[in-house]
């Protein structure tokens, strides 16, 4: 008999704390506990393990900011934590309302222990009761385990293995490649499999749990093990059967999927280079992968919701465009490193560049190619300078004529941005626009014209006239006016003072604030 959370609530032990529910309330009856632990560490999610109830005394929590306690709620809810019980008193007199309202979106159960409780006492008194249902669940995960590997020996397929799992648990079981695609499924006799049309993993049923769990191959991450576990059945039984068989499993892929470890290899490059980790372990995995550690190369990002068709075409254009790549999808963003032709390197990344342009068009799709990178080594470099690209191209969308939305951005465009908002902090570049463009920001406040976005747009055009005037769709004369007022207010014709640097500097940088 599975142990759950609404119990816990009201033994004796805890029940002393006055306990009330704040968030996901509808949720509590129903959620089921793997073990009490506590905690007064906000980083303590890596280290669980799924199935919690964490105790904390909100120490930690009182003086961290409201995006770190956000964090801490998304942080527990996506590691499968059960429920999160916080001691309010003098250090939190009150649960924050933003944490509330983060543990409701996310579906955490969240709790406020009104008075103080002996933390140890009530682990004790609960953990002792989980440890005997563990060990029936353990003895009940190990008959899964060797059924699945026998049908593994006898030549099963993927699905055979996992519905062997899909029984003994009853919860829908799926193995996932890292870009999401399914891999193999089962469920219960007398279940219907969600809609998994695309390859996608189906949408969780209501009330039903996820568990999550990494698959890896020979060390590196290959395959994510999903069991949708409905809400009359033994969670805990479903998370130690699973991890009781992630063995059998890689050894299945390994067996009939060996040509997908490379790919597998890249996915773990791509994290690896996202995390910014030792060119050592860049180079090795690069080697896994099939990607020259010398090689030029470029990051690329892309971001949206990734629907199935824009991941399959993304990875169908790099497969055309480029020498060598590999790439990983972490939420709604798809993270690439490709290969460019080493002797002609930059024409190999203009053509990166225009293709990507030729991807469907998705609202709300962004993405941004990395500056040159000489070596594998580089790629964290490339794949930072592609991601602040995006940032600085979402400020500039905002600033009116010439800041449109574009779908796909150069990296090297924005390099002088790249370079100021790294190497000035905020105060150091609004003194320097403010010096430089004071009366022309003053006139456009007060009289609500928009003469910076007509020197700016005049600047990137290299002070073409006729250009600009198209770019702002007006007459060439009224052109000429708007520049005869810009160059009273600034001090004259930038191309006869020396000052055309520092105030196309300005101009840029004026249109991220």
């Amino acid at each position: 008999m599975s142990i759950r959370l609404q119990d816990v609530l009201h033994h004796p032990t805890l029940a002393a704390a006055d306990p009330v529910v704040r968030a996901a309330s509808s949720r509590a009856a129903r959620t089921q506990l793997r073990w009490v632990h506590s905690s007064e560490i906000l980083d303590i999610a890596p280290l669980l393990d799924g199935g919690e109830l964490l105790l904390t005394g909100g120490e930690a929590l009182a003086l961290a900011s409201e995006d770190r306690r956000v964090a801490y709620i998304h942080q527990l809810a996506e590691r499968g934590v059960a429920a999160l019980a916080i001691e309010t008193g003098v250090a939190l007199p009150s649960l924050p309302s933003l944490m509330v309202s983060a543990a409701e979106a996310a579906g955490l159960p969240l709790i406020e222990l009104r008075k103080v409780v002996p933390f140890v006492s009530v682990m004790q008194a609960i953990n002792s009761s989980l440890v005997s249902e563990s060990v029936s669940q353990l003895r009940r995960a190990d008959e899964a385990s060797h059924a699945m590997a026998v049908e593994l020996a006898h030549g099963g397929s993927l699905d055979r293995i996992l519905a062997v799992l899909a029984g003994i648990t009853h919860a829908e079981v799926a193995l996932a490649s890292l870009t999401g695609v399914t891999l193999a499924s089962a469920a219960p006799e007398n279940t219907v499999v969600g809609d998994t049309v695309g390859g996608s993993i189906p949408a969780p049923q209501e009330h039903a749990r996820l568990i999550r769990i990494d698959v890896p191959v020979r060390g590196i991450l290959a395959a994510q093990l999903v069991l949708r576990v409905p809400a009359d059945e033994d969670e805990n039984l479903a998370r130690t059967a699973g991890k009781r068989s992630v063995d059998i499993l890689a050894l299945a892929m390994l067996q009939r999927m060996s040509p997908g470890l490379r790919e597998v290899a890249g996915a773990a490059l791509i994290r690896a280079v996202d995390s910014g980790s030792q060119p050592w372990r860049l180079q090795q995995l690069a080697s896994a992968a099939g990607i020259p550690a010398s090689a030029p190369l470029a990051a690329v990002v892309v971001r949206s919701d990734l629907s199935q068709q824009l991941r399959s075409s993304v990875e169908q254009l790099l497969a055309r465009a480029a020498r060598f790549h590999a790439s990983y999808v972490d939420n709604a963003e798809l993270l690439a490193v490709v290969g460019l032709a080493g002797d002609a390197p930059e024409e190999s990344r203009q053509r990166l560049l225009a293709a990507l342009l030729e991807l469907p068009a998705i609202d709300g799709m962004q993405a941004a190619v990395g500056p040159l990178a000489t070596g594998i080594s580089d790629a964290p470099w490339s794949l930072s300078e592609a991601k602040l690209t995006l940032e600085l191209a979402a400020s500039r969308e905002k600033s009116g004529p010439g800041g449109g939305h574009h779908p796909v951005v150069d990296a090297e465009a924005f390099a002088v941005e790249r370079l100021s908002v790294q190497s000035l902090d905020p105060d150091q570049r609004r003194t320097f626009v403010r010096q430089q463009l004071g009366a022309l920001l003053d006139h456009d406040a007060q009289r609500h014209s928009r003469l910076l976005d007509t020197l700016a747009v005049w600047m990137d055009s290299g002070c073409n006239t006729a250009h600009a005037a198209r770019e702002l769709h007006v007459e060439r004369q009224s052109m000429h006016q708007r520049l005869r007022r810009i160059f009273d207010l600034c001090g004259g014709d930038p191309r006869t003072t020396g000052r055309l640097a520092a105030l196309h500097l300005a101009a840029r940088l004026a249109r991220l604030s």
